[in-house]
């Protein structure tokens, strides 16, 4: 069974001839493209060269510099069906910049492409330069990259990125495409890329699986949500409704005030604010008084007198005043002066 899935090397699907189709087709169909005006003197330049190479495949080409359009139409000779999409393609292909000696290889069988569109992938139009910019790399570098590890060409222009080459490559390039866009770096991918090509080399490892050999990135510089200071709480549902709040009857009837006549309650009024005053007067009267107030002084600290318990011995003082008169300055001791006499009158014997 295993066997029957692959696909044996070296093996390509025959190609398709003029005896697969002798009678051609019933209907004649057409695709137009519009281009821009920046590449209007291109295109005027390499126009014949495009119109020979559908001519192979029977394909009829038109060029309309006053619309801004170019048209491809099936004719009567044509039997390739799929060759008027291939014809769609190369227009497409010469309209988003890619240069014409890329752009042939289309109308080949093992050749495909893809337009993926990344202008409306990011909001901010900075943001979106500096992602488009990553995919290409320092002079191109990333790019060249991910053309040799796809074998597809890539051509970066605009709001889209242009790819042509082989299904499973351009499959691995709408992949990288779409996540730098999403801000993953495409060097994390290329990495992956990499590995398998050097997977897919081993025979035994075609038929396991590689996710033990591929590497797994994680996001490490990841913010985290500011919370707001204020949280909303929300309370439990109850099907009754809030308490009505109590209305000023309510209150002066609650106080008994609502009973007192107009005079009386002009007194209580009178009252109450003369209260308040007294109590502001007092507050004021308290603050300016502060400043009567005397610091608190520190405590002194009381010296310490020489404690005169030890006498002085006057008659010890005036003993090692006059030993230090006899001696010389510099004389040594009387005992070591006995000895050195002692010492040379032995030398003189």
């Amino acid at each position: 069974e295993s066997e029957l899935l692959t696909v044996p090397d070296g093996w390509k699907e025959p190609a398709f001839t003029r005896e697969d189709n002798p009678k051609g087709l019933l209907e004649e169909s057409s695709f137009a493209t519009l281009f821009p005006k920046y590449r209007e003197a291109y295109l005027k330049e390499c126009w014949p060269l495009v119109q020979k190479a559908l001519s192979e495949h029977f394909v009829n080409a038109t060029l309309d510099l006053i619309e801004g359009s170019m048209t491809v139409t099936t004719t009567k000779k044509t039997f390739d069906p799929y060759a008027i999409i291939r014809a769609r393609d190369l227009i497409k292909l010469l309209a988003r910049s890619v240069p014409f000696e890329q752009a042939v290889r289309i109308l080949q069988d093992d050749v495909a492409c893809d337009i993926i569109k990344i202008g409306s992938l990011v909001r901010k139009r900075d943001t979106f330069i500096k992602r488009r910019g990553r995919l290409l790399g320092p002079k191109g570098s990333t790019l060249k990259a991910l053309e040799l590890l796809t074998n597809c060409y890539i051509m970066v222009q605009g709001n889209t990125v242009s790819a042509l080459g082989p299904f499973s490559g351009l499959k691995e390039v709408r992949k990288v495409v779409l996540d730098t866009m999403k801000n993953i770096h495409p060097i994390y991918n290329i990495k992956t890329l990499m590995i398998k090509r050097e997977l897919s080399k081993d025979p035994e490892l075609r038929s396991q699986s590689w996710e033990r050999f591929l590497p797994k990135f994680k996001r490490k510089n990841l913010k985290k949500r500011k919370e707001p200071k204020k949280k909303n709480t929300k309370k439990e549902y109850t099907p009754f409704p809030p308490p009505q709040p109590e209305s000023q009857i309510d209150k002066e009837l609650a106080s008994g005030e609502y009973f007192l006549k107009e005079r009386q309650k002009k007194r209580k009024q009178v009252e109450e604010i003369k209260a308040k005053q007294a109590d502001a007067i007092k507050k004021r009267q308290e603050e300016r008084n502060k400043a009567f107030i005397p610091p608190k002084e520190k405590p002194v600290v009381k010296t310490k007198k020489a404690s005169t318990e030890k006498k002085i011995d006057i008659e010890a003082i005036k003993e090692k005043v006059k030993n230090a008169k006899k001696k010389k300055l510099g004389a040594l001791p009387v005992e070591e002066v006995k000895l050195k006499m002692a010492a040379d009158a032995k030398k003189k014997k």
